[in-house]
C-alpha cells in the first residue's frame, strides 16, 4: 500500500524538527544521524532517503530554528503592549527560561561557534538565515541594521556567557547585565 500524499515531507519535516532540537542542546558534532532519526520516531536506514549527507540537514535545521525563533519572538512582541516591543524580545531572549531551555532556544548562540567550522554550504545558509534575524530585531526596534547588528550580537554574546559558566549568580548577573545594554543600544 502507497504512502498518502505529502507523507515524504512530513517525514522529512519531523526529521528537520529532531535535528534542531538534537543541535540546539548538543551541537553539531556531538549529534549523530541515528541520534536524529530516532528522536524522529525513525530508523536510521531512512536517512538518506530524504538528505544527501549531515551537512544538507544542519543546513536545513538552521533554517527551521531560526524560522522558529523568529515566529516565536514576534509572538513575545506581538503580545506587548508597551512600546518599544523590542524590550518584550530582549528580555525574553535574555531571560532565565532561554537560558536553560536549550532545545527549544534560539540555535544561533548553540551553534555559532561549530559553523564557524563547517562547510561552506552550511555556512551560506546560516549567514542568510543570521542576516534574516538582523533584520528582524532592526526592523522591530526600529533601528539601522549596523545598529541592530550590534543590538543583536550583545543579546547572543549575553546567553552564550550566562549558559557557559557554572555560577547560578554570575549567570543570572550576565543576562541582567545584557538586558540592560541591549535595551540601552535600542536608546542611543
Amino acid at each position: 500500500m502507497p504512502y498518502p500524499k505529502g507523507h515524504k515531507i512530513k517525514v522529512r519535516n519531523t526529521i528537520v524538527e529532531s535535528a534542531a532540537q538534537a543541535f540546539r542542546t548538543h551541537g553539531i558534532h556531538d549529534v549523530s544521524v541515528p541520534f536524529i532519526m530516532k528522536g524522529a520516531g525513525l530508523t536510521h536506514g531512512g536517512f538518506y532517503s530524504h538528505f544527501d549527507n549531515k551537512e544538507q540537514l544542519v543546513a536545513e535545521a538552521c533554517r527551521y530554528a531560526i524560522s522558529d525563533t523568529i515566529a516565536l519572538l514576534q509572538k513575545v512582541a506581538d503580545q506587548e503592549e508597551q512600546n518599544p516591543k523590542i524590550n518584550a524580545v530582549i528580555d525574553y531572549y535574555l531571560s532565565p527560561y532561554h537560558r536553560d531551555k536549550t532545545e527549544m532556544g534560539c540555535i544561533i548562540p548553540a551553534l555559532s561557534a561549530e559553523i564557524s567550522h563547517s562547510s561552506e554550504e552550511v555556512r551560506q545558509v546560516f549567514t542568510l538565515e543570521l542576516e534574516r534575524m538582523i533584520a528582524f530585531i532592526s526592523d522591530l526596534a526600529g533601528i539601522e541594521p549596523s545598529k541592530g547588528s550590534a543590538l543583536f550580537s550583545t543579546m547572543v554574546g549575553s546567553l552564550v556567557l550566562a549558559r557557559t559558566v557554572n555560577d547560578p549568580e554570575l549567570s543570572d548577573s550576565l543576562l541582567s547585565s545584557g538586558k540592560r545594554y541591549a535595551k540601552e543600544l535600542v536608546t542611543i
